[in-house]
């Protein structure tokens, strides 16, 4: 039974640096681009709100934008994943969506504190966002495009300048949240198109041309 379990282990690890050694494809940029367009078109209606907005309503309404874009950006690979993905490729999408939930529910559980026990301090929360983002991209880095790497940075930056900016609970603003993240998605799908799709554009092409 010992060296069944080492055999396991092993295989486990093989199928660890193969998915390494491949770039992840189950992202891609249409649906990733319209999650940054949810998150303008919600700051775009919470602007329409009355001012100034609390810490409540601020945070329960961008964590219920956070879950629906998350929901568009990942369609592709649920949708792969529930009708034509094998057991491998379902093992390396949960390894690579497994490596960006952890930053988003610390997100959401820093989000949760504050309101609860600090809701004047919520002026941090869009700094905080955008850092714990770019945290989970670069995790989940070693299998995405290594231009990847310039998507987390925008996320770290916006997520510095947002936290240097910040003042009281009264400025909170939902161009805070909406903006940075709607131009994090649109860099990511960007970085999908040139980096995944047009390769697997000339792949398909060259198949074609050989035969």
């Amino acid at each position: 039974m010992r060296d069944v379990s080492d055999a396991l282990e092993q295989i486990e690890a093989i199928h660890g640096h193969l998915a390494k050694s491949e770039v992840y494809r189950g992202w891609r940029p249409l649906p990733v681009a319209a999650s940054g367009a949810i998150g303008a078109l919600a700051a775009v209606y919470q602007s329409t709100l009355p001012r100034p907005l609390d810490a409540v309503s601020f945070a329960t309404f961008w964590l219920v934008v956070a879950l629906a874009g998350l929901l568009v950006g990942c369609a592709e690979i649920v949708w792969h994943y529930a009708r034509y993905a094998s057991a491998s490729d379902r093992r390396r999408s949960r390894l690579v969506v497994g490596q960006l939930l952890p930053a988003l529910g610390a997100g959401a559980c820093i989000a949760v504190a504050i309101v609860r026990f600090a809701p004047a301090m919520a002026m941090v929360l869009p700094g905080t966002w955008a850092l714990l983002f770019g945290v989970g991209i670069f995790a989940a880095r070693p299998y995405l495009p290594p231009a990847a790497g310039w998507v987390a940075a925008f996320y770290w930056l916006a997520g510095l300048t947002l936290l240097w900016m910040c003042r009281d609970v009264n400025a909170l603003s939902p161009w805070m949240v909406g903006v940075p993240f709607s131009v994090g998605q649109l860099l990511a799908a960007g970085v999908l198109y040139w980096t995944v799709d047009r390769q697997t554009t000339s792949e398909v092409d060259l198949s074609r041309f050989r035969k």
